[in-house]
């Protein structure tokens, strides 16, 4: 499993469908953080995330362009602009991806 800085992985929790954003890449241990509240963050591996169920939503980074004070100051700098439409994927960088739910019912 090839994980990058930058992808969003996601996973169904219950009624939820809850997404995270890999933020670091280590030799053996990646670091997620959640897309709906920044200050959640866990460290986990790769063999780990697999088996939890969590899915690849995105390849595209999702910047978060709504203002929450003044921690906006620390944000890191995107390395390509949020209003960045990538075309594969229907949807700017700073556009929330949109959940893959399976369909299994049919």
């Amino acid at each position: 499993m090839d994980i990058h800085a930058g992808e969003i992985y996601g996973k169904q929790t219950g009624s939820k469908f809850v997404m995270y954003n890999v933020l670091k890449v280590g030799k053996q241990s990646i670091t997620l953080q959640n897309i709906d509240n920044p200050l959640s963050l866990f460290e986990t591996t790769p063999a780990k995330l697999q088996a939890s169920g969590y899915v690849r939503i995105s390849q595209t980074p999702y910047v978060n362009m709504q203002a929450t004070g003044k921690k906006r100051k620390s944000m890191r700098n995107p390395t390509r602009c949020p209003l960045t439409l990538d075309f594969l994927e229907e949807r700017a960088d700073s556009e929330r991806p949109a959940p893959i739910m399976p369909d299994l019912f049919n």
